[in-house]
């Protein structure tokens, strides 16, 4: 006979799950495992709240095993984070080219099985234990509330930008969608002393584009004319937009040889117009998070450029709000939980 998560392992812990497919989180008792020769026990103090969390407490991409307890931008009191990972099988070639995020076994932080037999429980509680090579060294000028959200939403628009070559000196890059994720890349694209044009179907967020994040333009993404006088003036689009969108205006923006990363995750998938992609040697791709080592230098670039996520604290028991407003989108940009100060045992 199965236990139960909170007999599973010897140390007690506490937080929130979601149950079944409403999504609504409510206080849950569970377990954590022993601390390993390599692992490390620590005390939650925030965790940010990531869209792919919404997406998996309402099993919108039909993976999800319940009882959720989601959290994948964890960061505790000695500086440390943990990120969208837990475990790999640090043998294949991924791993051996410190990839870990695209290794075949790679474990997430939560909705996962690790190495035991056991569920994976992510952020939204108490404590943790990790594995120490799955932890991040957080600088000490990076604050903890803010920085939580850059061991996801950082690090998933940083590595596509490095590893496709979307980080040179004169480049103009495009980010599609203003909002967690968007907003974080238009301040990585920055720093790094590239143009940037914040393409959107919001008119309201030109201000907060250009004069807050300092975008150099900014688009709306229905408006033909606008689209029209900027074909082919880009190198590369970060896509961060996770619902069903057209892509054929974005194609026709970038360069012969541009390309176009998306690293949202909609439910639905694009239609890919071909012939665009052959006539410019155009490239469509796709990005999720990082390895390890990429994660911490990723997190070094970001404190020495004091790039973090604009972010709202919530306490632990705001959060199936804070939920009901992320789907609206009523948020700028990111949600951060005190887990430190407002999580307590039913």
């Amino acid at each position: 006979m199965s236990k139960s998560p909170e007999e599973e392992h010897p140390q007690k812990a506490f937080g929130w799950a979601a149950r079944d497919t409403s999504g609504v989180l409510s206080p849950f008792k569970l377990s954590r495992r022993a601390t390993g020769d390599e692992d490390v026990t620590f005390k939650v103090l925030y965790c940010g709240i990531c869209h792919s969390d919404l997406h998996n407490i309402k099993n919108d991409w039909g993976i999800s095993s319940y009882p959720i307890l989601p959290g994948h931008e964890i960061v505790v009191g000695d500086k440390v984070g943990v990120g969208c990972m837990v475990g790999a099988c640090h043998t294949c070639e991924n791993c051996k080219d410190d990839l870990e995020n695209y290794c075949p076994k790679m474990i997430q932080t939560y909705n996962a099985t690790y190495y035991d037999g056991t569920m994976t429980y992510g952020g939204y509680s108490d404590i943790m234990v990790a594995n120490e090579r799955y932890i991040v060294r957080m600088p000490e000028n990076m604050p903890l509330a803010a920085g939580a959200s850059s061991l996801c939403a950082g690090i998933t628009v940083y590595s596509p930008m490095k590893y496709y070559g979307l980080c040179n000196a004169g480049m103009h890059l495009g980010v599609v969608g203003l909002s967690g994720l968007g907003h974080v890349a238009v301040k990585f694209v920055k720093a790094l002393g590239l143009k940037v044009t914040v393409i959107s179907t919001s008119l309201t967020k030109k201000q907060e584009a250009l004069e807050h994040l300092g975008a150099d333009a900014f688009f709306i993404s229905r408006d033909q004319a606008q689209m029209a006088a900027a074909t082919a003036t880009m190198d590369g689009i970060i896509d961060t937009v996770s619902t069903k969108h057209p892509l054929l205006p974005l194609i026709n923006l970038i360069k012969p040889h541009g390309k176009i990363v998306c690293v949202g995750a909609p439910e639905q998938p694009p239609e890919l117009p071909i012939f665009p992609l052959l006539m410019g040697r155009k490239m469509v791709a796709g990005s999720i998070i990082g390895g390890m080592k990429e994660t911490q230098e990723m997190i070094d670039f970001a404190a020495k450029h004091n790039i973090t996520a604009d972010i709202e604290v919530i306490p632990m028991d705001y959060i199936n709000t804070a939920m009901e407003r992320l789907v609206k989108a009523d948020v700028k940009y990111r949600f951060a939980i005190d887990i430190g100060n407002s999580l307590t045992p039913a």
